[in-house]
């Protein structure tokens, strides 16, 4: 029986680290959206996408899914980058930080650099169709 991609070496690493982040990303809009919901909506309904859509990363890299975790990092990617730019051309949009502000500043530009590991690690671990070469 061939291994699940995500369940050993470097896919189990990205897929703890996508964990650690649906996390951390989760309770932080749970903690935002419940208590101070009024101060910023959009950011905290940012961060709660931004949980949902780790979580969606980190079950599809688990179970080997690679579409949908290609989908769910392509996303996460774009999110980071837009939600990124926003945040720093327009400060007063943003009254407070989400996850992907300023590119993930607040978590050290993980948010940034993970969606990029992901699609390299899932670009290193493609199968190859019989009769294609290696690119």
């Amino acid at each position: 029986m061939a291994d699940r991609a995500g369940t050993t070496g470097p896919g189990r690493v990205l897929v703890a680290v996508y964990g650690v982040f649906a996390l951390a990303a989760g309770a932080r809009a749970v903690v935002q959206l419940s208590t101070r919901f009024a101060d910023a909506p959009v950011a905290y309904l940012l961060s709660a996408l931004a949980a949902a859509v780790y979580v969606v990363a980190t079950v599809a890299l688990a179970r080997g899914g690679r579409r949908t975790a290609l989908v769910a990092i392509g996303v996460e990617l774009a999110g980071v980058l837009v939600v990124g730019t926003l945040s720093l051309l327009e400060p007063a949009a943003f009254p407070d930080e989400t996850v992907w502000s300023a590119y993930g500043r607040g978590y050290l530009f993980v948010p940034l650099v993970l969606p990029v590991l992901g699609l390299l690690y899932l670009r290193r671990t493609a199968r190859r169709r019989p009769g294609t070469a290696p690119s």
